[in-house]
């Protein structure tokens, strides 16, 4: 069926396949926005100790911003004709944000937080190579959530730095 979408860009049928291999992508990426809110949330409410709370607040402020990629990249999915996934889709990835065996091993959480960052700032960037020349619309969102990826890899290599310092890691 014609829509006359012919000179829409990746909107048009003509970039239909590259419209559906940066959908593909785009799930990807809600799904590991949505498993840092589960994370966070739980390592931002588990750990115990004095040294805790300033992480535990940290996560705390980043779970809306997670949240809120989460929902931009599901409107995206569905502004490029794609289907945003459920639940039954989703395949856990995570693991070294898992809650640490002790409440108190806030470095565990720390190199988790960098883990997770590190892996969403791999995959926002395969986003934008993807969608340079294809997807400016796409590009522009992407190149935004991921400084604020790197914003929070920073933050947290920086905890991390303090624990090395005090010999803690």
């Amino acid at each position: 069926m014609e829509t006359g979408r012919g000179s829409e860009g990746i909107l048009s049928e003509e970039l239909a396949d590259k419209r559906e291999e940066i959908v593909e992508l785009l799930k990807t990426a809600y799904f590991a926005e949505l498993e840092t809110v589960i994370n966070y949330v739980t390592n931002s409410t588990n750990p115990d100790g004095v040294r805790a709370q300033e992480i535990k607040e940290a996560l705390e402020e980043d779970i809306q911003e997670e949240l809120q990629h989460a929902q931009q990249f599901a409107a995206r999915i569905k502004e490029l004709y794609g289907v945003v996934p459920g639940s039954m889709d989703f395949r856990a990835e995570q693991t070294l944000l898992q809650p640490p065996e002790q409440q108190t091993d806030v470095v565990h959480v720390i190199k988790g937080v960098i883990d997770a960052e590190t892996k969403a700032i791999e995959l926002y960037t395969r986003i934008v190579e993807a969608t340079e020349e294809a997807d400016p619309v796409t590009n522009d969102m992407v190149i935004a959530v991921l400084r604020d990826e790197q914003g929070h890899r920073r933050l947290f290599e920086g905890f991390l730095r303090e624990y090395a310092a005090e010999g803690l890691t």
